[in-house]
């Protein structure tokens, strides 16, 4: 008995292209372009970013904060920041880039949401170390991530093919993961730990 496939069976994708089989990635202006490009090492690295966050997310879901509806959203931002930076100027016509244009509202969005938890912190005295429980440390490792982000879009955004407002994202981003790995630390109950210069010195 043969099997029938139906319409919507049909049109079901196949995860894998085989497009990019030869060391090459399409942006979404279309032009090809290395696997290796600084715009795919930009797009990989935010996809990284989200991930960490996501890892983060699940740590924090489990002890309840009431914070995680904000790295949703932040999730989604950096879909449009991915948008933006597979999007380069040189390429792009002037629909591409009024459908993947970033805007300055969500990064006054991180900076209100950073002054709201930073006015629940004690000051900061000392170098911390990444601690203060698994959903702090784990924003800790976004962080970290975000700023690898960061570095790897400022080269794109400095030669004009993504947008400024993309950067002070990303920047500020890792200004409200430090700040929420604080906070979080904080509503668990856990000590952060502090930087202790070792006996004898840095070896």
């Amino acid at each position: 008995c043969g099997h029938y496939t139906t319409k919507s069976e049909d049109r079901i994708p196949k995860i894998y292209t085989k497009t990019g089989d030869k060391g090459f990635s399409s942006t979404f202006t279309g032009e090809r372009r290395p696997k290796e490009d600084h715009i795919f090492e930009a797009l990989g690295t935010t996809d990284e970013l989200s991930s960490a966050i996501g890892l983060a997310r699940e740590f924090c879901l489990e002890k309840g904060h009431s914070f995680t509806d904000q790295l949703d959203k932040i999730q989604c931002v950096l879909q449009d920041v991915g948008s933006n930076i597979a999007t380069p100027r040189s390429s792009a016509r002037e629909s591409h880039i009024k459908k993947t244009k970033f805007s300055s509202q969500p990064v006054a969005e991180l900076e209100s949401w950073i002054d709201s938890y930073t006015e629940e912190l004690p000051p900061l005295t000392s170098f911390i170390l990444p601690s203060g429980g698994k959903s702090s440390a784990a924003l800790h490792v976004a962080r970290a991530v975000c700023r690898r982000a960061e570095r790897c879009v400022a080269p794109i955004i400095r030669s004009g093919e993504a947008d400024p407002d993309v950067g002070k994202y990303l920047n500020r981003l890792s200004d409200y993961l430090f700040t929420l790995a604080r906070y979080a630390a904080l509503k668990e109950g856990n000590s952060e730990r502090i930087y202790t210069r070792p006996e004898g010195g840095c070896v």
